[in-house]
C-alpha cells in the first residue's frame, strides 16, 4: 500500500509540476504577446474613466 502510495505521489508531483510549468509559460506568454498590448491598456484604464 505505500509503496503504491509513494509512487503515484510522484508521478503526480512530477507531471502536476510540469502542467503548471506549462500552464504559466502560456499565460505569460499571452499577457506578454504585442497583439494583446492593446486590450490590456484599455482595461487598464477603465477605473480611471468618469462614464
Amino acid at each position: 500500500m505505500n509503496e503504491a502510495y509513494t509512487s503515484v505521489a510522484s508521478f503526480a508531483q512530477t507531471w502536476g509540476l510540469a502542467y503548471f510549468v506549462l500552464l504559466f509559460a502560456g499565460v505569460l506568454v499571452y499577457a506578454l504577446w504585442p497583439k494583446n498590448r492593446s486590450r490590456f491598456e484599455d482595461a487598464a484604464q477603465i477605473p480611471l474613466r468618469e462614464d
